[in-house]
């Protein structure tokens, strides 16, 4: 962004003034009696602005040559190419300190500061139209945009006497960058090993790209129903059977993982408060909750605490990694999936059953009076109506399920049998439920063609 702009240009007789009323006309202007410097966007001044450095190295220009401008103290003093003092000199408004490029600065009376600015620099790419923002106050805030989009380079006040709004911001800056479709970053003094700013330049990791996982606009996500609420008390949830603590629970209103993350996305982006509890918490400054690594869904870890997901689609455990109070990662037994065809003589047939044995088990085998029943993830017998449908999908607890005594984590042979009344005959198909989510069966009964109800 920053544009060096020969000293040679801001020096020429056309380019800056000397006045005791500004006109503001000029790319630079130096104002003795009032003791401002003022920047104006005009000519070779764009906004891309100019570096500190070749600003300093213009006004040495202008003291060298001008016979007015040696009769007066020079105003800035250089301590690196990137840090310097102005003495006894302000600049004359926020629209000059906007156009300084690769520099930090004091603006002193004296020997006393009265404003300290810190010159902020991005590395990394950052879409042209991209808007970054930043807050210097820890909590729920109102942000601060940068004057420019895309990558940043532009100083920002950390600090302020009295007479110069009275604040001193010098430990803490965030910096964010978050649009939608685009993957979201933010970058702190600790980041860059900072743990109290002065008067320089400081370069912060930053940069965004495409989010693949985003598909939807806000609008579309924000009608799901996913919320988020942070508790002051840690929340239980069972993870393989073991109870784990929670700050921040996230409801996924039983929504794709995709779709919580695109909902949760769209939140983290709203100045207004996103906390569903009795809390508050301004969603464009709040911490990230998820990421995506690969297909995989991860929590991270909120600054009050673990991140949860309830009422999210059994399909997707498998692909769900929640970060605990601990900052531990946990992850639910691998669930596998079991999808069951059925022909039209069974689904046609309203009363059509549906029941899920064992085929060998050390309990008892299908085809004996001690026949095991498959139970789901949830720990319900695979045993149903068919009711009308071609299709239905069960979940199987394959690392846990120790049912009749038989090993957990390995495959379970099954037989799946149905049968109907008035148009699906008896049918039965064998098969095995593998570490997969993609198990099927199916059965296709012959149509029933001798029933007679006896009533």
């Amino acid at each position: 962004m920053a544009l060096i702009i020969d000293p040679d240009v801001i020096v020429s007789g056309a380019s800056y003034e000397l006045a005791s009323t500004p006109t503001e006309t000029k790319i630079l202007t130096i104002d003795f009696t009032g003791k401002k410097i003022y920047l104006t966007k005009t000519g070779a001044l764009s906004d891309d602005g100019i570096t500190l450095k070749c600003l300093y190295s213009s006004l040495k220009e202008i003291w060298k040559a001008n016979s007015t401008a040696i009769k007066f103290p020079f105003p800035m003093t250089p301590i690196t190419d990137e840090q310097m003092e102005l003495v006894d000199y302000t600049f004359g408004d926020a629209g000059t300190r906007q156009l300084i490029r690769t520099g930090g600065w004091a603006e002193k009376t004296g020997s006393t500061t009265n404003r300290e600015y810190a010159g902020i620099v991005t590395l990394g790419a950052i879409g042209s139209s991209d808007q970054v923002y930043y807050r210097q106050v820890a909590g729920d805030g109102s942000p601060t945009n940068i004057v420019l989009t895309g990558a940043v380079n532009q100083a920002i006040q950390i600090y302020g006497d009295a007479s110069n709004g009275d604040f001193n911001y010098r430990s803490y800056l965030v910096l964010f960058v978050r649009e939608q479709a685009k993957t979201y970053a933010s970058s702190s003094l600790s980041d860059i090993g900072v743990s109290a700013m002065t008067y320089q330049t400081y370069r912060f990791p930053l940069a965004n790209d495409t989010d693949l996982k985003v598909t939807e606009s806000d609008v579309t996500v924000d009608a799901y129903g996913v919320t988020i609420t942070w508790y002051a008390a840690a929340q239980e949830r069972s993870i393989g059977g073991t109870n784990r603590n929670f700050h921040v629970i996230i409801d996924g209103n039983a929504k794709t993982a995709e779709e919580i993350y695109m909902a949760v996305q769209s939140a983290l982006r709203k100045a207004t408060d996103i906390d569903a509890g009795s809390g508050s918490k301004i969603g464009k400054v709040t911490n990230e909750l998820l990421q995506f690594v690969g297909d995989t869904l991860k929590t991270t870890a909120d600054s009050t605490g673990g991140v949860y997901i309830d009422d999210f689609q059994s399909a997707d455990t498998n692909r769900l990694v929640f970060i605990d109070d601990t900052g531990t990662e946990r992850t639910f037994p691998y669930v596998a999936a079991l999808t069951v065809n059925f022909g039209t003589n069974l689904a046609d047939d309203d009363d059509a059953i549906f029941r899920l044995y064992f085929t060998t088990n050390p309990t008892g085998n299908y085809g004996t009076t001690n026949a095991v029943l498959v139970k789901d993830a949830d720990g319900d017998d695979i045993s149903v109506d068919i009711d009308n449908n071609t299709l239905l999908q069960f979940t199987f607890d394959y690392d846990a399920n120790v049912q009749g005594g038989r090993t957990a984590g390995t495959d379970a042979a099954v037989t799946a049998v149905a049968i109907g009344l008035t148009t699906g005959q008896f049918v039965s198909a064998t098969g095995t439920i593998q570490k997969s989510i993609a198990n099927s069966l199916s059965l296709v009964a012959a149509l029933e063609r001798n029933y007679v109800n006896p009533v």
